[in-house]
């Protein structure tokens, strides 16, 4: 089957960048695979993308930045969605263009604002599939209920964790869509794991509020007061930068946490040490969390909503302890810290039991949620609710399309606008 990912800007760092190119990858040994990429600002993408997967940019930055319709908002995109600001009536178009003459079988969205272009764009042929990679309670109420209405129209919606898929069986209402859960992708490593030897705690992800850096920084504190020879690297860029730079500082903790900015792909970083760390308020799935344990380290980590608690067993393969409690994750890395033989033991059941998000056992759910879409689709046992009360509705209101991608665009439009009232 040809599949196709729908996806914000895949030049950039990011969760969700790194698990589609990391979906997308493993799908292309046996489908045809493309990603589509609404934004472009850069040559080549930050990732390594495996070449048997197509890339197609629809805006380029670097010289449309400044286009006339990329100065005017999006009417399609929720103007809920946090990434509005950064869609315009230029990516309405393109994206419209692109749905109307897409020739996938499936199509896979991204973010909510991209699942509604798909739910309310894609021809009749095609699969939907819109992923979610925020967890239903981040979404402020106005946007969910675009999205109540929106994805009624797709064939599946896939949340990464089992807490979130049923957060919105129970709170969506979405008769005829299947929802489930989808957890993200890491592939197999290629070097050999961590061996626990090593005085390292690392740390990856976007240096922003909700990571909570400054909070694993101050319990570090802990342990380097104790073990003046164990560093903590944090491996990431963003706002938060420069206020943990002065906070290191700060706490005279210059010799012993470092800022190592962006690295990718991560693997030959999280090897060189012996403990992950994660301190989030909020973390929908955990890649991180993830990737550090599929190279042998057992992670500490917040228990927060709603990734974390799904991927570590407490006290087997990692630590959980309560959200924003520096006490209780400075004396969880402690623990690690002090017990060599622990600390080894965990790493191995750490890379053994994180097995399960290997790209196989993944795929091979992906594959059969796309099988029976399909074979739901082709049976007619899947409709589209009110498409042809909307397509009437906008005749009845004088709405004119010169094109099949401008009528799919003023039907968007129109569903959007009634569901931001």
């Amino acid at each position: 089957m040809k599949i196709s990912f729908l996806l914000h800007n895949a030049y950039g760092i990011g969760g969700t960048i790194t698990t589609t190119f990391n979906l997308a990858q493993a799908l292309a040994e046996r489908h045809e695979v493309e990603i589509v990429s609404v934004l472009r600002h850069r040559e080549r993408p930050n990732f390594t993308l495996d070449p048997k997967v197509s890339l197609t940019p629809l805006v380029d930055l670097r010289h449309e930045k400044e286009h006339p319709l990329h100065l005017r908002p999006a009417r399609v995109f929720p103007v809920a969605e946090y990434r509005h600001h950064q869609y315009s009536e230029l990516t309405d178009q393109r994206i419209g263009e692109c749905l109307a003459a897409i020739d996938a079988d499936v199509v896979i969205g991204t973010r909510p604002g991209l699942n509604v272009h798909l739910a309310l764009q894609a021809p009749e042929h095609v699969v939907r599939i819109g992923q979610e990679h925020l967890t239903l309670g981040n979404h402020p109420p106005r946007l969910r209920t675009v999205l109540r209405r929106a994805y009624r129209r797709l064939d599946v919606l896939t949340a990464v964790t089992e807490a979130d898929a049923a957060a919105y069986r129970r709170r969506m209402r979405l008769p005829g869509v299947r929802v489930e859960a989808l957890p993200n992708s890491v592939p197999d490593p290629v070097l050999p794991a961590a061996d626990g030897t090593a005085r390292i705690v690392v740390a990856a992800g976007r240096l922003v509020p909700v990571k909570r850096y400054d909070l694993l920084i101050e319990a570090f504190a802990l342990v380097a007061a104790e073990h003046p020879d164990w560093q903590l690297r944090i491996y990431g860029k963003g706002e938060e930068q420069d206020r943990l730079r002065q906070l290191i500082h700060r706490l005279g903790l210059y010799e012993n946490v470092f800022l190592m900015g962006a690295a990718a792909p991560m693997e030959a970083e999280w090897v060189k040490g012996s403990i992950g760390a994660a301190a989030s308020n909020f973390e929908p799935f955990g890649m991180t969390i993830v990737e550090a344990m599929r190279c042998g380290l057992p992670v500490v980590s917040t228990d927060c909503p709603y990734g974390p608690g799904e991927i570590i067993e407490d006290g087997v393969d990692g630590r959980l302890v309560p959200v924003g409690d520096r006490d209780a994750l400075g004396a969880a890395l402690l623990d690690l810290v002090r017990d060599d033989e622990r600390r080894r033991r965990m790493g191995r059941t750490a890379m053994a039991n994180a097995r399960r998000f290997a790209p196989v056992p993944v795929v091979e759910h992906a594959e059969r949620l796309m099988d029976e879409a399909m074979s739901a689709r082709r049976t007619g046992r899947r409709t589209a609710p009110e498409r042809g009360r909307i397509r009437n509705a906008l005749v009845s209101q004088g709405f004119a399309a010169r094109d099949t991608a401008h009528a799919a665009a003023a039907r968007a439009l129109r569903t959007v606008r009634r569901g931001q009232r």
